[in-house]
């Protein structure tokens, strides 16, 4: 497995297809929710399985000082294996070596104990995004 840093149009084509697959297939998510007024101000993060097949993908974008992590996710036949950890892993020593100190994300409910075994804390009630209910998660890093 290798986590890239989107540098292409086919590698940013390839996180759009995984997140496609993952939450508007899988989770239903509405299309004009997934891809947002944000692509552009966000570093996108692509997965290449042992294949050189896209399997994975999340981006980052900072706010206010504070690092964003979103739609990470890992195709179905994917999970399990690290690769959601590798591509944490990946986001957080970019956010690192831009200085940044502190990373949020909005968590699906499911996913809290994933998170939780990576150092992030929930510091906020159940709110529903996109039909689908999550908590606020922080890090310092």
């Amino acid at each position: 497995m290798e986590v890239k840093i989107v540098n292409s149009e086919q590698e940013l084509a390839d996180a759009f297809e995984v997140r496609k697959t993952v939450f508007i297939h899988e989770q239903n998510v509405p299309e004009e929710e997934e891809i947002d007024q944000f692509e552009s101000d966000s570093v996108h993060f692509v997965l290449y399985d042992d294949n050189s097949k896209p399997a994975g993908a999340g981006r980052f974008r900072v706010l206010d000082g504070v690092g964003k992590v979103e739609r990470i996710c890992v195709l179905k036949g994917n999970r399990k294996t690290g690769a959601g950890v590798a591509v944490m892993n990946k986001i957080e020593d970019y956010a690192r070596s831009h200085g940044i100190k502190t990373l949020k994300l909005n968590a699906q409910t499911h996913a809290i104990p994933f998170y939780s075994r990576l150092g992030y804390e929930t510091v906020s009630e159940e709110f529903m995004d996109a039909g689908i209910p999550h908590k606020t998660m922080k890090k310092s890093i």
